[in-house]
């Protein structure tokens, strides 16, 4: 007989458990009976038998020794055997353990109650040698199977994990313009059209501001493109500095160029935001000596803002803040312009 010391242990039963040997744990104040179910177990030696007369101790040595079968004495003088049943069944380690209640009577009512509170099977001491190692066995393996099935789910649903973070990740690159960090041009087409039906919904404006930084090729040109570069994500930040709303969105469409949609954004509203990010890309002071606007690098916006109708084509909103930018660029650049004929306030 193997009595283990007392002990408890807060893990879940370990997943490498989920192939052991066929583990009997017999809670019985009585020796004799331990005695002659051991006996009953010596000639099969895949089975592992461990006793425990003390039933205050049982809970503990069950959670050690984590058998696949528990045989539950009924009646003993200091813990009711049901009352262990029904703390075998509270704890996580031992609650999915199947126990078989052993009793000197064959009784129903006394059967209902045991299997009431969390029982598996019913035997009258002692059994037959034969039945008893059907029973260990059939509960063992439907508990070990069960252990197997909970590991591959647990195995499946990690998988599954790994997957969707995979995917998310995956989704967020490509999303993603890899130099600035803003959105790119992919997403953008994506987003737009939502907002563009959101406004349609809400009857609210929708705002469009087109960014364009002046003489690009020339600051590559003089400076080299990793400096180039560097220009693109500081005007990014500043960008991304300036328009924090929630549903504010900047997006890198390409080359230098940057669109930002505003939702919920008035054409007067836009006007301000627009001088706003101009004055906000002047104040990073970055040179540009080879720049006939100015000896700092400096950007052109154009602005639309529109009410739209269910019928409308959304990118009309588009080319006109792309319109107005050019406009800007032909008026001098280092300036917003607003579209003329495409507003809402």
């Amino acid at each position: 007989m193997t009595t283990p010391a007392s002990g408890d242990q807060d893990e879940e039963l370990p997943v490498s458990a989920v192939n052991p040997p066929i583990m009997v744990l017999l809670v019985d104040d009585q020796v004799m009976v331990a005695e002659a179910v051991r006996r009953a177990l010596l000639c099969e030696p895949e089975i592992e038998f461990h006793y425990c007369s003390n039933p205050a101790e049982a809970v503990a040595i069950a959670k050690q020794v984590q058998p696949t079968v528990i045989l539950q004495d009924l009646v003993m003088p200091t813990v009711g055997g049901l009352d262990l049943v029904r703390q075998y069944r509270d704890e996580l380690q031992t609650s999915s353990i199947p126990i078989i209640v052993l009793s000197t009577k064959e009784e129903a009512s006394v059967k209902s109650d045991a299997f009431r509170v969390g029982a598996n099977d019913y035997l009258v001491k002692l059994p037959d040698r034969i039945e008893l190692i059907a029973r260990i066995r059939y509960h063992s393996a439907a508990y070990v199977s069960q252990l197997q099935r909970d590991e591959a789910y647990r195995a499946l649903r990690k998988s599954q994990q790994a997957l969707m973070e995979s995917n998310l990740e995956l989704q967020r690159l490509t999303n993603v313009d890899g130099l600035t960090g803003l959105s790119n041009r992919r997403f953008f087409a994506e987003y737009y059209e939502t907002e563009w039906l959101g406004a349609i919904r809400e009857k609210k404006a929708i705002s469009i501001l087109m960014v364009d930084i002046d003489h690009f090729k020339q600051y590559n040109d003089t400076y080299g493109h990793l400096a180039g570069d560097e220009v693109l994500k500081s005007v990014a930040e500043s960008l991304r500095e300036n328009f924090r709303r929630p549903r504010d969105l900047v997006v890198r469409m390409g080359g230098e160029e940057f669109i930002v949609i505003l939702p919920q954004t008035t054409a007067t509203e836009l006007a301000a935001l627009a001088t706003k990010v101009v004055l906000a890309v002047e104040a990073l002071n970055l040179p540009h000596l080879a720049s006939p606007v100015a000896p700092y690098v400096t950007i052109s916006v154009g602005g639309a803002t529109r009410l739209p109708e269910p019928d409308e084509f959304s990118f009309s909103l588009v080319e006109a803040a792309d319109k107005a930018m050019y406009e800007a660029k032909r008026s001098g650049r280092n300036r917003a312009v607003m579209s003329k004929g495409y507003l809402a306030e």
